[in-house]
């Protein structure tokens, strides 16, 4: 998606050891009218797929997956959780996400009552790296016995092979802009 890569360039700084700084509009100021040409596009690609709900994790997918409802009929948006809160008390799948930029790994939570087995998901993930966060959401769809019909990523690092994992373990993954390589400060994409 042409758009989304002249802003990362424009906008998106390489801060070392492969990570793309995108706080000016992906994941710290939300640039809005951006968030509506991604989620359109995210619906071009999806849309033919009975969505019914869609899954992130918190907090950088709430803004895009809240976005690119709108395009798929208003569905549910679900966000896991990093952290379970006093008000969680009800019973909730869980799954282990390690975060690359973080250095952490964090349990990822949703309430049972917010995913069943009657749900088609689009999961979306604002960066994939090495797929942790994507794939703990699988496992949070399967399992409630749903089915994850597919995985938007905005922004993919493809050298770090997270879209690879995902799809030799047989998920639909479709990423807007992907990128190949970043050397010497400079971002790379795949044509």
């Amino acid at each position: 998606m042409d758009l989304l890569k002249q802003r990362i360039l424009k906008d998106g700084l390489e801060a070392g050891s492969g990570v793309i700084k995108a706080d000016s509009f992906l994941n710290h100021q939300l640039d809005i009218g951006l968030f509506m040409a991604l989620g359109k596009e995210i619906h071009r690609r999806f849309g033919h797929l009975n969505i019914n709900k869609i899954l992130t994790i918190e907090s950088s997918g709430i803004g895009i997956a809240a976005i690119t409802a709108i395009y798929f009929d208003l569905v549910s948006v679900v966000f896991a959780k990093k952290m379970q809160p006093n008000t969680m008390t009800e019973a909730f799948y869980s799954a282990p996400v390690k975060s690359f930029t973080k250095g952490t790994v964090s349990m990822a939570m949703v309430a049972k009552q917010y995913l069943t087995s009657q749900d088609r998901v689009l999961i979306i993930d604002d960066f994939m790296a090495h797929g942790e966060a994507a794939m703990g959401l699988t496992s949070l769809v399967e399992q409630a016995g749903g089915t994850v019909c597919g995985i938007a990523a905005i922004i993919e690092k493809e050298f770090q092979g997270g879209s690879k994992k995902l799809r030799d373990a047989g998920y639909l993954v479709d990423s807007l802009a992907v990128v190949s390589k970043i050397e010497n400060g400079q971002i790379y994409f795949k044509d």
